[in-house]
């Protein structure tokens, strides 16, 4: 009996020992799923990881100082051990292109994929495909309609129209014409900062948006869209641009044309921060930071090393006025004449976005 007995709690002691040891192993693989925390990420994926870069088109300066972001960032953590290739692609501005290089991209198995979306709806289908496959996947700047990402990255692009609204409302005392620029239709940013003017100028009647125009951020286009807009209305009293390229454009339209220059909105672009100064302009102008491109990058990594990321990351506007803008031109011979003078960023910087 006390053989039994000691048959049985040898046996109980064996399956409390098995049941501790499940416990433990239950614990391991709990702490390895919690390091899948982020969507898409299944904790599957090991250092060092290979990063795809879907570019939706490279020509405007923006993008191309937005992949130089994204390279140095590469470079940053290919030190760290933590990233051995960056695939790059160029859509040209098509949609379906980039449809067909992210499908690439999944082909390949890259570890993560960072995007600007030419299209807030085309690319949902392959987007989440790619989530599906544990692809950890950052859309900023131009997003998707999906939620089907790791995170998205961006700032306020209603924000932003709104507030350029309210100082043109403010620097015509809520009376005048004014003309509008805004970038390609179609694109999220640009659909966005239009959409955020408009309750500004509902509330605002006696602004009276006589007409506006749709174009690239580039220069040269919209001084053309501009010119053209100038020799059909005499009587402009503002010029509610909403990106730094168009007012660069829409500023040397008025000066060709020897008209006066109006109140200005725009952004951080060097050409129009460097114009506003010379010719004496009313303006204000805010940023996309070009490192949204490197913050995309560094996002993926941390997800793909188990951190907890954030599903909207919102990154804060700057304002640049009279009072901020001679900061911004000091620093201007380190960015290209047609470029954008944008930010310092750093890592201490990304953890505090990261922690939002």
């Amino acid at each position: 009996m006390k053989h039994l007995e000691n048959s049985i709690s040898a046996t109980l002691r064996r399956r409390l020992l098995a049941g501790a040891a499940a416990a433990a192993a239950l614990l391991a693989f709990s702490a390895g799923t919690a390091s899948a925390a982020a969507s898409c990420i299944k904790g599957d994926r090991k250092a060092p990881y290979t990063i795809g870069w879907a570019n939706i088109y490279s020509v405007p300066t923006w993008m191309k100082q937005t992949e130089g972001t994204i390279k140095a960032e590469v470079d940053e953590l290919n030190k760290a051990g933590l990233v051995k290739d960056l695939m790059i692609t160029d859509a040209q501005g098509n949609a379906q292109t980039q449809i067909q290089h992210i499908q690439s991209m999944i082909d390949a198995n890259v570890d993560a994929i960072v995007v600007i979306a030419g299209s807030s709806t085309a690319l949902d289908r392959v987007i989440s495909d790619a989530c599906d496959k544990g692809i950890a996947v950052v859309n900023f700047d131009s997003l998707v309609d999906t939620d089907k990402v790791t995170a998205k990255i961006n700032t306020d692009s209603n924000e932003w129209g709104a507030t350029a609204a309210k100082w043109m409302v403010s620097q015509l005392g809520g009376k005048g014409k004014i003309i509008i620029m805004n970038g390609p239709a179609g694109i999220s940013v640009s659909d966005d900062r239009r959409k955020g003017a408009q309750p500004v100028l509902d509330a605002n009647p006696g602004l009276k948006v006589i007409t506006e125009t749709n174009t690239e951020y580039n220069v040269a286009p919209a001084q053309e869209a501009m010119t053209s807009l100038l020799f059909a209305n005499p009587d402009i009293d503002g010029v509610l641009s909403l990106g730094g390229a168009l007012s660069a454009g829409s500023v040397m339209a008025f000066e060709r044309q020897g008209r006066e220059q109006v109140p200005t909105t725009g952004e951080n672009a060097r050409q129009f921060l460097e114009l506003w100064k010379e010719k004496g302009l009313k303006g204000w102008a805010t940023m996309q930071p070009n490192w949204l491109g490197a913050l995309s990058v560094y996002t993926a990594v941390q997800a793909l090393q188990g951190k907890d990321i954030p599903a909207f990351v919102k990154v804060p506007l700057p304002v640049i006025d009279d009072s901020t803008i001679g900061s911004y031109l000091a620093r201007a011979d380190k960015f290209p004449a047609d470029g954008y003078i944008y930010s310092d960023y750093d890592k201490a910087l990304f953890d505090k976005l990261l922690a939002k």
